[in-house]
């Protein structure tokens, strides 16, 4: 069963990383599955590469330094969409449709990119993911369009193929990846702007490295 969960933790990236490590309210729907119902909705991503295992809850990551898996996929219109090792550091954030802290993070997220907070050499995709016609706020393409929504989106497939490679536990789940494309830090829940702002500064200082 889906539930929520409210509670006040570090945002947990490793200080060597990034220099600023904020307090954050940090909400988050755990990951359930439901491969039924997807309609249209859903994609045929590509994905290769060695999975990441899933990040546990309160404990130190395992995945950090371990290469991403690649991804080569589509958006809601049929263009191509990639995420690979191309030698940009990357700000990966994964969206249920259905997650109540998703559709608050959304516009605020939005809000954020309306700033043009991205350096040259940092990129920013979203993975719409766990997709089902059964569920609220469905179609997922339809309630990003209804946000306005401008970062790149690649959409899962019906059973969560991308999700899964990236050890996705929860919503709203980010993964920062460095240019070399490794992982820096895996959060989940909802992430401040101003951490934001510090971690695409971090990014960017290690691109350029």
């Amino acid at each position: 069963m889906t539930t929520a969960q409210k509670a006040k933790k570090k945002f947990p990236l490793v200080p060597v990383i990034f220099a600023v490590v904020a307090v954050a309210l940090i909400a988050v729907v755990v990951l359930t599955f439901d491969d039924g119902g997807s309609g249209t909705e859903v994609g045929s991503p590509e994905v290769t590469g060695n999975a990441l295992v899933t990040l546990p809850d309160g404990a130190a990551d395992p995945a950090l330094g371990s290469p991403i898996p690649e991804v080569v996929g589509e958006d809601f219109d049929g263009n191509p969409v990639s995420i690979t090792n191309d030698g940009n550091a990357k700000v990966i954030l994964f969206l249920a449709h259905w997650c109540p802290h998703c559709q608050r993070e959304v516009p605020i997220v939005q809000d954020w990119l309306d700033g043009d907070p991205l350096p040259e050499g940092v990129d920013f995709y979203s993975v719409s993911t766990s997709i089902s016609s059964t569920r609220d706020n469905y179609p997922p393409s339809s309630w990003l369009d209804r946000e306005g929504w401008t970062a790149q989106v690649i959409v899962d497939d019906a059973i969560s193929t991308i999700g899964n490679s990236f050890g996705l536990s929860a919503f709203p789940y980010w993964v920062f990846a460095g240019a070399d494309g490794t992982v820096l830090a895996r959060v989940t829940g909802g992430v401040a702007p101003s951490d934001l702002d510090a971690a695409v500064a971090t990014l960017q200082a290690q691109a350029n490295g």
